[in-house]
Formats: C-alpha cells, structure tokens, sequence
C-alpha cells in the first residue's frame, strides 16, 4: 500500500496516474479534497481511499504496517502567500509529522522540497547538503521548504531510505485548478486562446534582456518518472534537485507555445507586477549530477517536446493525465 499526500494536486495526482499505469491500484490518497475544480484531477484514478489531511495520522496510527512507501507531495505552494502561520502548520510542521511517523514506522519516504529554496542563486543551484544551511528563500514558501530540508538534515533519527526533492519549474496536465501559481505555459495557451498573443514579464534586470530571464521548465511526467524511479531504486537517501539542467528562455516558451497551438507568434512585454518585482528569480538551473551518479539516466523532455505534447494532448481538449 502507498500513501500520497497532496494526491488532488498537480503533481500529486499525476504521481498517482504513474502508479496506475504501473500497475498499483492500493493507494491512499491524502490531502484536503474541498476544491471540486481540485477533484477533477482524481478522475479515472485506481486508489483503496481518500483521507482528509487532518485524519491522516490517526489513519496512519491504525494502519502503518500496511503501508510500503509514503509520497509527501502535498503542501501551500502560493509563492504570493506571505503569513509565515499557514507555512508553518501545512508546510514545515506537517512534514516533520510525517518524517517522525515514518520513523515510527520504518516507512520509507520521498518527500517535496522547491527549487524556490535557492532564492536568487547567490550559492548556486547545487544539491550539496553543505549549502542548504546558507540559503536565503525569496519569500515564506520558500523559506519553509528550507527550513524543512535544513531540520531533516539535523535529525539522529532517519525513515529507512528518504529522499527530498527539490522541484524547478513544473508544468504539465492536471495544474488547471492552480490559478496565478499554474505554470507559464498554461498562462500563455489561455491568453494565445482569448487575444492571440502572449504578455512576457518586462526584465527589471540590466543583465537580462526582455523575455530573456531564464528558468530551468521541467514537465510532469519527467518528475514522476524520477519518483517512480526513486522508489524502487531504495538507496542513496538525501535531498536532490530535480529540474532538466538545462536553463530556458520565457521567449523560447512562448515561441514553443505559439507553434504547439499553430498560431502566429505575437509577443508583448509588459511590467513585472510590483508585489513580486523585488523577489523575482532571473535564472535557475539546476545541475543534475547528483541525481544522474546514482543511475538515473532516461532524458528529459525537451521544453519544445513537453510543450507539445502538453498542449495538443492536453490543454486542447481540457484532458487531464
């Protein structure tokens, strides 16, 4: 039996589509299911029962010897979000819960981190434990993704094999329900659709040129496929960066996007909004090294290939994965 918090959620659910496809139909899906647009994700999905996140560990309590392997995927993800208590409780606090009970347990555990730990890449973008201590998030979600990986990393008491993953920019089928916070490319695809032209964030950097700010897009099923691959891999524990490590242009998306949708290009620049101007990310990559020294060696999607299959497998026709 497998346990993925988050299942309603972008990444979550289409974790649990993976686990399908692979033949695993025992799985407990937890997460806070009050968002009917949310639910819509869980479609067609195989899984043994749904638990609202505040009953899990009670569950967990009853039920710990049944379960192989839990997936903490859920969490607050609103970069726009700024009252550190909402972190607190469903991001840092939450998953220290889980980490203690699958110590408890002896429950193995992957766990998700962000890329947005890095905050401006003052350190660079590398998954060395030695520097997770100096990082400085741009803003609260960050900051308690950090703050987790730095308190994990303190612990005497470990689960069996755990692994943090430190997500870049994710896009992909199953972030309808996302709003502001969904990826570039859905955002471009809705506008493209509406006025038949994209709007790209002006650069408030001299370094950058506009729509030349720089961010390491990998699509969903490359992330779900490195989970997949972490779960039966069952060694090498540790925080890892999960990204292509290869950095893209916002004007290499839009171009990608206009020709998925078959449309002329027709790019317009226009201010970063204020309340995000100061704590903007111009470039991240994340470098792949770690992941790839312990076996992982399937290619990622190219941002053209993922775009593609993204827009004319998905949005077109409002699917869902």
């Amino acid at each position: 039996m497998f346990v993925v918090t988050g299942a309603a959620g972008f990444i979550g659910s289409c974790f649990v589509s993976k686990l399908n496809n692979k033949g695993y139909k025992n799985i407990i899906l937890v997460d806070n299911f009050s968002n009917p647009e949310k639910n819509k994700n869980l479609k067609n999905k195989v899984y043994s029962e749904k638990i609202d996140r505040e009953d899990f560990f009670k569950w967990l309590k009853d039920n710990h010897k049944k379960v192989e392997f839990i997936f903490h995927i859920g969490a607050r993800t609103d970069t726009t979000e700024f009252n550190v208590a909402v972190f607190d409780k469903l991001n840092l606090n939450y998953s220290k819960s889980i980490w203690n009970a699958c110590c408890d347990y002896n429950i193995p555990l992957i766990y998700a981190s962000s890329a947005a730990t890095y905050g401006l890449g003052e350190f660079g973008y590398d998954d060395d434990h030695e520097i997770i201590e100096k990082l400085k998030p741009l803003n609260p979600y960050g900051e308690s993704k950090n703050d987790f990986d730095k308190w994990v990393l303190k612990q005497q008491k470990h689960p069996p094999l755990w692994t943090g993953l430190k997500f870049f920019n994710v896009y992909g089928p199953n972030e309808y329900h996302k709003g502001r916070m969904a990826s570039v490319i859905i955002h471009a695809f809705k506008q493209i659709n509406e006025t038949a032209k994209v709007k790209l964030f002006r650069s408030h950097n001299p370094d950058f040129e506009d729509g030349k700010q720089l961010r390491d897009f990998i699509y969903v099923k490359d992330v779900v496929d490195v989970m997949f691959f972490l779960k039966n891999h069952k060694k090498d524990s540790g925080i890892y960066n999960l990204g292509t490590g290869n950095a893209r242009t916002f004007l290499d998306l839009a171009k990608a996007t206009f020709y998925s949708m078959r449309i002329p290009e027709n790019i317009e620049f226009i201010d970063t909004p204020v309340d995000i101007r100061d704590k903007y990310q111009y470039f991240t990559e994340a470098n792949m090294n770690k992941l790839q020294s312990i076996g992982y060696s399937k290619p990622f999607y190219s941002l053209e290939a993922g775009i593609e299959e993204y827009v004319q497998g998905y949005l077109i026709r409002d699917g869902y994965y």
